[in-house]
């Protein structure tokens, strides 16, 4: 080949001009994005069982879920992952293209029906569904200087002052306090006085739960009236004069 374009020099000059246009064609034609979209989107089921271990967890609940997910429309795989402080995590990734707003919709309605297998626990503590790509974009980190400033003030100051700001970003899908601590309240039990009265630990949290609940005062009297009533009072009176 290489002595067939020796010997022919302007067949060999044509073939390499016509090699040219046709790249060049076809570099015009080709589409250019600045940001191609060619991260496939992904959906994120997120639960927590409290007080559950990971077995239980993924059984009870990263199982049904997983159940219900698969065969969705154009997904490509899922993932689970179940942590042994309760909470569960279901991945559902999708096909280059896929809208996500379409797909988290989807994902919604199949989540709803894998509730009814769900225990009331994780009911009561949320199923959260968002979209959300495969990779962090950022991560930030706040320190003080000063020491009355603890991990459990820094972590809520996160959480009320910058977080939600985050989430207003155009483009941002989901934010995380990794390694986040929260004001709570620690309950020690008595054996003793639980066995005296016959009392389980369920039954200290329902009481727990139960005025913890935060109930409407409601209203004093009844509802105001739109229309005109006409309303009928016997009235007596004394007169200030008599006859002797």
């Amino acid at each position: 080949m290489s002595r067939f374009c020796i010997d022919r020099p302007i067949f060999a000059s044509v073939i390499s001009i016509v090699i040219v246009i046709i790249g060049v064609i076809s570099g015009l034609s080709l589409p250019i994005d600045q940001y191609p979209n060619i991260t496939p989107p992904a959906v994120t089921v997120s639960a927590s069982f409290p007080g559950a271990t990971a077995i239980s967890v993924a059984n009870s609940v990263a199982a049904p879920l997983e159940k219900e997910l698969n065969g969705i429309p154009n997904m490509l795989y899922m993932e689970s992952n179940s942590k042994n402080s309760g909470s569960a995590l279901v991945t559902v990734t999708f096909k280059v293209g896929t809208n996500p707003d379409l797909a988290a919709v989807d994902v919604q309605n199949l989540v709803k029906l894998a509730e009814q297998d769900l225990p009331v626990d994780v009911l009561d503590e949320g199923v959260i569904v968002e979209k959300m790509a495969n990779v962090e974009l950022m991560k930030i980190a706040i320190r003080s200087d000063d020491a009355k400033f603890d991990e459990v003030y820094l972590s809520n100051y996160m959480s009320i002052n910058i977080n939600d700001e985050m989430k207003r970003i155009p483009g941002v899908g989901r934010t995380r306090n990794n390694g986040g601590r929260r004001y709570s309240m620690r309950i020690w039990l008595k054996p003793d006085r639980m066995a005296a009265y016959s009392l389980t630990t369920n039954d200290v949290m329902a009481a727990v739960r139960e005025q913890n609940a935060a109930a409407a005062a409601g209203t004093i009297g009844g509802q105001p009236n739109d229309g005109d009533i006409t309303l009928t009072y016997p009235i007596s009176a004394i007169g200030k004069l008599s006859s002797a």
